[in-house]
């Protein structure tokens, strides 16, 4: 009874529609924080005087600092993106494979 459930679940469209775009969406944002993330430490890595040089003549804070913020920042943003889209799209998927097969 249940691999029956467990096999009508695996072969709906809808659940396959479910699972293409969420595992696509998801990967897309993963690799966009790795593309920030990486490219930031290849910045530090292959040329530190960009990221090292004053916000203006005299300051102490350096480029490199508002742009390590924003990146943490956009961490957040694409994990809220996700979340949002999740809570609309890949829950109404969800809740039409379950009015389905009901």
């Amino acid at each position: 009874m249940q691999q029956d459930l467990i096999d009508a679940v695996k072969a709906h469209p809808r659940y396959q529609e479910l699972v293409c775009t969420r595992k696509c969406f998801a990967w897309n944002l993963t690799f966009l924080m790795l593309v920030m993330y990486y490219g930031f430490i290849l910045v530090i890595a292959f040329a530190p005087k960009l990221l090292g040089t004053p916000l203006s003549a005299g300051a102490v804070t350096t480029i490199g600092i508002p742009i390590g913020v924003v990146i943490i920042i956009s961490s957040f943003i694409l994990t809220g993106v996700y979340v949002f889209k999740a809570n609309g799209k890949f829950d109404d998927l969800t809740k039409a494979i379950r009015e389905d097969l009901q």
